[in-house]
């Protein structure tokens, strides 16, 4: 590869989108550059986790909350810089419904968990894909 070039990463994630009456859980998160968003539960895929297993740990992890997901919902892939390094990422998404509260969120990752209405969801969305995701749920 030339000098100068970054080679591309492939990344693979799932996540849930809990609802729970009108009511969407949402988690608080840092991005790259430092700026504080609003966001769905979601994150990498393990060696030798199904997506459905890896959505279920992720949105534990992320909002204290053990979760079943009711069905699948949609995949999505977008692309970001960090760095020289250019992702594809790859996410898909469940539709959950909370089962039980069996902790709080991972501090480390994530700066507050809060369930939001969908109008609250849709003010505080900022990503293209949590908007899209948002259009689907309405239709």
């Amino acid at each position: 590869m030339p000098a100068g070039r970054s080679k591309t990463n492939f990344e693979f994630s799932a996540g849930g989108i809990v609802q729970d009456g009108d009511k969407l859980l949402m988690v608080k998160v840092q991005n790259l550059e430092g700026r504080q968003l609003w966001t769905f539960p979601k994150g990498h895929i393990e060696a030798a986790e199904t997506a459905e297993i890896a959505a279920v740990r992720e949105v534990e992890e992320e909002t204290g909350y053990r979760c079943e997901i009711t069905k699948p919902f949609d995949k999505i892939q977008y692309w970001f810089k960090h760095g020289r390094k250019l992702t594809k990422k790859t996410v898909t998404w469940f539709l959950m419904k909370p089962l039980e509260k069996t902790g709080t969120h991972d501090p480390e990752e994530i700066l507050e968990a809060k369930w939001l209405t969908m109008p609250q969801a849709e003010t505080v969305a900022r990503y293209p894909s949590d908007k899209k995701i948002l259009a689907k749920l309405k239709t």
